[in-house]
């Protein structure tokens, strides 16, 4: 297996297994969240299974960090990384940058200093907890964060490590025009839709970034930008979407982290979360997708928010993504998709959770801040600035939103407009309560 196994599981003998599966039983049953515990025994098959998929998705680095919050961040070489492994990217030579910005880009910093509705939205300086060990990758390289032989442990199989589940349509109860919120198997929503008479192109937004609750290890929560094409209720759904989230399953902890993902056919075979399976390309040397985000905002204290836009190259025809002020984080190549290697039909932003109902009540997972759109700044979650990418490859105000939340016992949402904030809304919510059970 050479050094790629010793990279990825550093004790591999008879004795190290067993101590690693004792090591995550203990860490696993003293953590605050619900965890199922991992009283089974490993097989050395599904363990030499493990070892393998680990060796194929970790690429060997330049330069490995250690970030303070337990990460490692592996430098690891442009050209490879993980996505070129997909058989339609063999020969794709990496796009350096797009061949045109989307026009209207306006830099964040001053309304990040700005006054929101009641209170100052802060500007971040160190926004990635790895940054704090003050060493980058070097030039031409990307950071990845290294999936270890745990993340695997609690995946429910190696096919679905890293991959959202299939689900069924949500059954429309609003009105005609209500977008099809792919939900089912517990997934709740509360969020924001535009429909275009015009082809979309792309969108951007600002997110506020919270720390919720979460709790169970198999349920998480998110919000997010989500930029849809294809059939809803059909197997050709496609789907690129960015945000945070908190998911114990996928990351080992609760904190709040940047993510990617990406479908072309409704969650089924294709697609993953940030660069755990070949597909989103990668060039910038100093934001690590799937690092934790920090600082976070605070209940009547001081608000963080990322700002994330996504739009389609109208020259080369790959889905770009920048972050912050304009940063350009890489791409979705044009080849990965089929409705989306065209436009856009719709644009959705906003959260989810995954609600098990543990012991037979709804889930206390947290949506957003974990307190109701009603609560507003510096309580609520929010979403500010909403705009989108016309035909014209142009920034544009969204004038006018749709809301949908599947119980706004649990979790809410609440649309509004300022001259500062644009197009906005407030959402989210704490899940289980007396209106709530």
């Amino acid at each position: 297996m050479g050094c790629n196994f010793c990279r990825n599981f550093e004790h591999h003998n008879i004795l190290g297994l067993y101590i690693i599966v004792v090591l995550v039983a203990a860490m696993v049953e003293c953590s605050s969240l619900n965890y199922t515990k991992y009283n089974k025994q490993v097989s050395s098959l599904r363990f030499n299974r493990i070892i393998k998929h680990l060796d194929k998705i970790n690429k060997r680095p330049v330069l490995t960090i250690e970030s303070p919050d337990g990460d490692i961040i592996d430098c690891v070489h442009k050209r490879k990384q993980l996505a070129f492994d997909h058989p339609l990217l063999k020969k794709h030579k990496i796009q350096k940058a797009p061949k045109e910005m989307p026009r209207g880009i306006i830099n964040n910093v001053k309304k990040d200093n700005s006054e929101g509705e009641r209170g100052a939205v802060v500007k971040r300086q160190e926004w990635q907890m790895w940054h704090l060990n003050g060493t980058l990758c070097p030039k031409g390289t990307v950071p990845i964060r290294r999936s270890r032989v745990d993340d695997l442990f609690r995946a429910k199989s190696l096919y679905h490590y890293g991959k959202k589940q299939p689900r069924t349509p949500f059954s429309r109860r609003i009105h005609s025009d209500a977008p099809d919120v792919i939900s089912g198997n517990g997934h709740e929503h509360a969020i924001a839709y535009t429909r275009s008479s015009e082809e979309i192109y792309g969108t951007k937004a600002s997110i506020n970034v919270w720390d919720p609750s979460i709790q169970a290890m198999n349920e998480f929560s998110l919000s997010q930008i989500w930029i849809l094409s294809g059939s809803f209720d059909g197997p050709d759904l496609n789907s690129i979407e960015a945000g945070w989230q908190v998911s114990p399953e996928l990351y080992g902890d609760n904190r709040p982290r940047l993510f990617t993902y990406w479908t072309s056919d409704s969650y089924q075979q294709t697609g993953c979360y940030n660069l755990l399976c070949s597909g989103f390309i990668q060039t910038n040397s100093k934001i690590a997708i799937g690092a934790a985000i920090s600082p976070v905002s605070s209940f009547a204290g001081s608000q963080y928010d990322i700002t994330i836009l996504i739009w389609k190259d109208p020259k080369a025809g790959n889905w770009w993504m920048s972050f912050g002020d304009n940063t350009l984080v890489g791409y979705w190549p044009a080849e990965l998709f089929t409705h989306l290697a065209d436009h856009a039909t719709m644009v959705e932003w906003g959260g989810e959770v995954v609600n098990m109902r543990t012991n037979g009540q709804h889930t206390e997972t947290q949506m957003g801040s974990g307190h109701f759109a009603r609560e507003g700044f510096g309580k609520s979650s929010y979403f500010r600035n909403l705009q989108i990418v016309d035909t014209d490859n142009s920034l544009m105000n969204v004038q006018g939103i749709s809301t949908l939340a599947e119980n706004t016992n649990c979790y809410d949402i609440k649309s509004s407009y300022s001259n500062e904030w644009g197009t906005y809304f407030y959402y989210g919510g704490p899940g289980n309560n007396p209106q709530c059970p």
